[in-house]
């Protein structure tokens, strides 16, 4: 065989090793970006908008919040500061009644402060919590997302921005700010949205049914089981709270 042969033979099995590679280069590509898509759902369709439609910035942004924040170890909660926030939460909800801006400024902070509770960075680092709450809860977080922003715009129309954070709303900035006011139908909605993150992180894991196990033993034997597990249901999710005929603006 001739040299100029095997040279030929040389560059033709390096050109098919090359295409080769290419091609298991981006079908790894392609399986890492429909992975992100399964795992985050509608935050992925979010942070392709949030990068003006480059899927592959996109990919990277989410990629990075999983090698963060993937391996996060959350946090159980007692019994007792479950019962808390459960109050405070209805006690917000009924508030929305008569100060629905004030309501919403109080459901914020109370899910910073909770989802500090079960482990997630703290509420004062508002990107990162939201971050890692988008890995662990990709299908609601956006409800903490926008009554966050809700909570700024009331707080900017009240003057006030107590006990909140000011961190990331550079970034996620409520359309209409400017004007300085969120119609209490906005907010509402917002609220409801934010509830179901908040019921997410206050409802028992893994982690915590030994805890509920032995709280569940304290209770009175003649106490129904449907009553013991609907107390939150029957909490968060009474009619009055949302009703928006009854809601006045503040």
């Amino acid at each position: 065989m001739s040299t100029g042969v095997i040279i030929v033979l040389i560059v033709v099995a390096a050109v098919i090793v090359v295409s080769a590679v290419a091609r298991l280069v981006m079908a790894r590509r392609a399986s890492g970006g429909a992975s992100l898509k399964r795992s985050f759902g509608p935050e992925y369709d979010r942070a392709v908008a949030r990068h003006d439609g480059d899927a592959k910035a996109a990919e990277r942004d989410l990629a990075d919040r999983v090698q963060r924040h993937g391996s996060l170890r959350r946090h159980p909660l007692e019994p007792a500061a479950r019962e808390r926030y459960e109050a405070r939460w209805a006690a917000a909800q009924e508030r929305f009644v008569d100060s629905p801006r004030e309501a919403v400024v109080e459901a914020d902070r109370l899910l910073a402060e909770l989802a500090g509770a079960r482990g997630f960075p703290d509420g004062d680092r508002y990107d990162e919590q939201l971050d890692a709450l988008s890995v662990h809860h990709p299908h609601h977080v956006h409800g903490y997302r926008r009554i966050h922003r809700a909570a700024h715009v009331s707080a900017a129309h009240s003057g006030t921005l107590t006990g909140t954070s000011t961190t990331g709303t550079s970034t996620d900035t409520l359309t209409g700010v400017g004007e300085s006011r969120a119609g209490t139908e906005e907010l509402r909605e917002a609220m409801l949205e934010a509830r179901v993150l908040f019921e997410d992180l206050v409802t028992p894991g893994r982690d915590d049914m030994a805890r509920h196990r032995a709280d569940d033993a304290t209770t009175p034997p003649d106490t129904p089981a449907a009553t013991r597990s609907h107390r939150l249901g029957n909490r968060l999710h009474a009619p009055w709270a949302f009703n928006r005929h009854h809601a006045k603006g503040s």
